[in-house]
């Protein structure tokens, strides 16, 4: 009966869905080539919200204004000429502080004045502080007043013009440039003063003669200063050349040796070195005019040059030096330098009035290519 029932029941019951099981996912084992995804976590969430506000764009770079060099820039096309600069360019940029007093006390006194005495005297007051000297100031003045009176000029701004050209006739006469001629070795004996730039002149003389394809040989015939014999050493190597030198000894002796060397190699030109002396010091001009001798029973024609260097800082003092050395030796040329340093450029016109002498360099600068051949024309557009 009871089987009965339960048949019953089971019939009337619904029927039971079996409970799906929850199905695990196993972690299926990454391919090599495929590394299983990590679920993000909680942290990375966090991190993930926070650069939108937190990135900075990358920091902006200043934008760099072209820096204008125009030294550097216009070289290319004056190397052809003479080095980096054209012989005008070099020189106008070696005589900037002659030039700027020149010019600023010239265009105030030029500008909206008449001529009268007064003017003239302020004119002579400019002159004379650029050491262009008493004898040279007073031709110069004559002359202007001569071509303003002759040609009825009333306006001052053209007496500029008037002092340039005056100025130009004074120098032209002391522009003599350097010519080899004789036979060789060419001797130039080197004279000045301490500290007025002869070793240094000596070595930019010899890379103008290794321009022009002659080959050099330097005496370094200043045996009473170490330092000047190390000096032209480091020119020589800096030039490829050979410096005959003796750590102690007579300078003549030095300087003939070199001689002899020259003519067993057929050396073009012998520079000559010699010791610095003032003017005042009478037993050591003595002494230089011994070496003069020495050259000369070395070399008949010699010495061809006796360059005797001034430094332009000097000024008038320049002048007296040029008379004791020319009354001593029979100074043949000049080399002025030091320029570039001074506002005392006027020199060379009292030279040329007082002392006439050919210039045949100006140093206007310190690298190696700054001994320029003087030009009087070139000079003085450069000061104005």
């Amino acid at each position: 009966m009871f089987e009965f029932l339960k048949k019953i029941i089971k019939k009337d019951s619904p029927e039971k869905k079996p409970v799906a099981k929850k199905e695990v996912t196993k972690k299926v084992p990454a391919s090599p080539k495929q590394k299983a995804a990590k679920p993000p976590k909680t942290s990375d969430k966090k991190k993930t919200v926070k650069p939108l506000q937190s990135i900075k764009a990358p920091p902006k770079v200043a934008e760099k204004k072209p820096v204008v060099l125009p030294e550097k820039e216009e070289a290319p096309k004056e190397e052809k000429k003479s080095g980096f600069f054209g012989f005008a360019d070099k020189i106008k940029k070696g005589l900037t502080k002659t030039r700027e007093k020149l010019t600023s006390e010239l265009t105030s006194l030029f500008t909206g004045k008449k001529i009268d005495e007064a003017l003239f005297e302020e004119l002579e007051t400019i002159l004379l502080t650029s050491d262009v000297g008493i004898s040279a100031t007073t031709f110069l003045l004559d002359s202007i007043r001569v071509s303003v009176k002759k040609n009825n000029i009333e306006n001052a701004d053209e007496i500029k013009g008037l002092l340039k050209e005056k100025l130009t006739e004074l120098l032209t006469p002391i522009e003599n440039p350097l010519i080899l001629k004789g036979t060789n070795p060419y001797v130039i004996m080197v004279v000045g003063v301490n500290g007025a730039g002869k070793t240094t002149t000596i070595g930019k003389l010899t890379k103008i003669f290794l321009d022009e394809n002659k080959s050099v040989l330097i005496a370094a015939g200043d045996t009473f200063r170490a330092a000047a014999t190390e000096q032209l050493q480091v020119w020589g190597e800096r030039n490829n050349v050979h410096v005959v030198s003796q750590a102690s000894g007579d300078p003549s002796a030095v300087i003939f040796d070199a001689i002899n060397s020259a003519k067993a190699k057929n050396i073009d030109i012998v520079i000559a070195d010699t010791a610095g002396r003032l003017p005042t010091q009478k037993h050591l001009i003595d002494e230089i005019t011994k070496v003069k001798r020495v050259i000369k029973k070395c070399h008949e024609e010699a010495p061809h040059e006796i360059l005797l260097v001034l430094d332009a800082n000097t000024g008038q003092n320049a002048i007296s030096q040029l008379k004791i050395f020319n009354e001593a030796l029979g100074i043949t040329g000049l080399a002025l330098t030091k320029l570039d340093g001074t506002a005392k450029g006027g020199v060379i016109a009292a030279i040329a009035k007082e002392q006439p002498t050919p210039l045949r360099y100006i140093g206007v600068g310190e690298s190696i290519d700054d001994l320029k051949v003087f030009n009087a024309k070139e000079y003085v557009d450069a000061l104005f």
